[in-house]
């Protein structure tokens, strides 16, 4: 008998969920919203009216065009413009060019490659656990976070390094919470004794189905099992966790399992139609065994997490809630498209906190898998474009929202996120109803 995996969800999750469900579906409306047409004269004077997936792949594009006058990028959600930080210099056609691309330019005083230099020398000199980095472009500085677990020498270390890269660097944001990966809790996935909750399921390279989790539950338990104490239904193939990533490759061990390209929203379900870049400034939503469904935005990209277990890099920052148990769950966006994959962070969804996700198209190039299930769906190359940042620096704590790499929407580009004016709502016009 085929296995159909739709997660199961607690009464408390549900109920929880339905602030978020119902305010999303007060924007239903501007679901399908798109650019705003104009002349190409019009396009050259002032900056464009864009959605978040098409100011990255515009960011992807400047940040090759600009050089080294190129400080990185971020998605302005309420005028939903792309914002360019551009180091001034004798050349003033930077600016032109980027204006003229449709882009918002501001002028800067830190250069990527100061900013880069200042991350690797928080990486050497204060990796200390408890502590996150990550560039962040709309203060045009290294955004320092620091846990409760940060006192005493270890406070003293971070805050002489920090003052050792100068002033107007960097900004040190103090957490009331503890890092911690976020492998407990919940009710979705079981393995080991561990609880996590399932991603987005996938295609692996071999046609299997297959899903994506966190890695630090893959590393956690070989075998899962949809429900507590109940029998495996999937093995891990693949798991990375510290180290360059959090992410785990789960392979269904019935052959014949429907593994569908979607979301349990708790209610209904979202249908996943790609993966993207995340963008900073961009809104996401968040879905987990825990807490269901939380929403909030992108703050910084590649950012470095110095967990108990180990450093992580290449992570996506944002002020989302998480809990126990949501680890590994769905980062995505109003109009289906995959973001991301919970990793770990502080706080909770009374308080509030920092939470870090694994970008999906990393994970889908490093394990070879395809988004989309049986109906095939966007993979790391139809989705990834330009990449997010520069790949070689990925330790150096992010690269803010496009680094010098580029967060690029490829071929989902016209499915972005709709910033200020859409609902949670699949390409075929459904939405999030409450």
């Amino acid at each position: 008998m085929s296995h159909k995996r739709i997660p199961k969800r607690r009464a408390a999750m549900a109920a929880g969920g339905v602030v978020a469900l119902g305010a999303a579906a007060i924007l239903l409306p501007n679901a399908n919203a798109s650019q705003d047409g104009g002349s190409s004269d019009d396009a050259a004077a002032a900056p464009r009216t864009l959605k978040a997936a098409d100011a990255s792949d515009l960011a992807a594009r400047l940040a090759g065009l600009l050089g080294d006058s190129f400080a990185g990028s971020y998605y302005d959600s309420g005028a939903r413009q792309l914002v360019v930080n551009v180091v001034p210099g004798d050349n003033n056609q930077v600016v032109v060019q980027a204006e003229k691309a449709g882009a918002k330019v501001r002028e800067v005083d830190n250069s990527m490659g100061e900013l880069r230099g200042g991350a690797q020398t928080l990486k050497a000199e204060a990796g200390i656990p408890g502590t996150a980095w990550a560039i962040d472009p709309r203060t045009n500085k290294i955004l320092v976070t620091a846990d409760s677990t940060v006192t005493g020498d270890r406070w003293d270390r971070l805050e002489s390094t920090v003052d050792g890269l100068g002033s107007g660097m960097v900004t040190v944001r103090k957490s009331a919470g503890t890092f911690k990966t976020f492998a407990s809790g919940g009710d979705a996935i079981f393995g080991g004794g561990a609880r996590c909750s399932l991603g987005f399921n996938v295609t692996a390279g071999d046609g299997s189905p297959a899903f994506l989790t966190a890695g630090h539950c893959g590393v956690a338990a070989d075998q899962w099992s949809d429900a507590q104490g109940g029998q495996p239904i999937a093995t891990v193939d693949q798991a990375v966790f510290p180290g360059e990533g959090d992410f785990a490759l789960v392979r269904y061990d019935d052959p014949a399992t429907e593994a569908p390209s979607e979301v349990d929203l708790g209610d209904q379900t979202l249908p996943i139609s790609g993966a993207a870049e995340a963008a900073v400034g961009q809104e996401v939503f968040r879905m987990g065994s825990t807490t269901g469904l939380a929403d909030g935005q992108v703050l910084g990209l590649d950012a470095t997490v110095n967990y108990p277990e180990g450093t992580v890099t290449g992570l996506i920052q944002t002020d989302v809630c998480a809990e126990p148990g949501d680890s590994g769950g769905s980062l995505f966006t109003r109009d289906g498209l995959a973001i991301g994959l919970t990793s770990g962070g502080s706080g909770d969804c009374t308080v509030g906190g920092e939470t870090f996700f694994q970008p999906v198209t990393t994970a889908l190039a490093a394990v070879g898998a395809t988004l989309g299930g049986e109906d095939g769906g966007a993979g790391a190359g139809d989705a990834g474009g330009a990449g997010a940042g520069a790949g070689e620096e990925g330790d150096a704590g992010g690269a803010g929202d496009a680094g010098d790499g580029g967060a690029g929407a490829g071929d989902t580009g016209d499915a972005g996120d709709a910033g200020d004016g859409a609902a949670v709502g699949g390409g075929d016009g459904s939405g999030l109803t409450g």
